[in-house]
């Protein structure tokens, strides 16, 4: 009887773990993302983590008939690449992002994990041609 209850009590720690793993660590899709970062902070009361929002160029409402900024709000892992948006606020920047199912506390509160900066442009000095 023992046994049987050892395997059991086994499989559904496994299970589990794995429902775990999939949820919060197995990358669900990946892209890129370009705008004007709107705001970038440190903020947490057990967990630090970064968090950000870049306004995309564009309008669109959720509700039909209102007009709303896209706005991609996203968490950032990485202590450099941290740093590197710390200084960017109302610069445009591209940033490419990891997605994943759902958000754990030591990650952020998103479930969009920003792993690099491709550019980043001030709006002030574009080229022109």
């Amino acid at each position: 009887m023992g046994r049987f209850v050892f395997i059991v009590v086994s499989i559904i720690i496994l299970v589990l773990g794995g429902i775990f793993f999939y949820k919060y660590y197995f990358v669900f899709g990946q892209g890129v993302k370009a705008g004007e970062l709107n705001y970038f902070v440190q903020k947490g009361y057990v967990f630090k983590t970064y968090e950000g929002k870049l306004i995309q160029s564009g309008y669109r409402g959720k509700v039909a008939g209102t007009i709303q900024s896209n706005e991609f709000q996203f968490s950032v892992s990485s202590e450099r690449i941290a740093q590197q948006l710390m200084t960017a606020s109302g610069k445009i920047v591209e940033l490419h992002y990891k997605e994943y199912l759902g958000a754990i506390p030591w990650r952020g509160y998103s479930p969009f994990i920003v792993d690099s900066i491709i550019s980043i442009k001030d709006p002030a000095r574009q080229d022109l041609p």
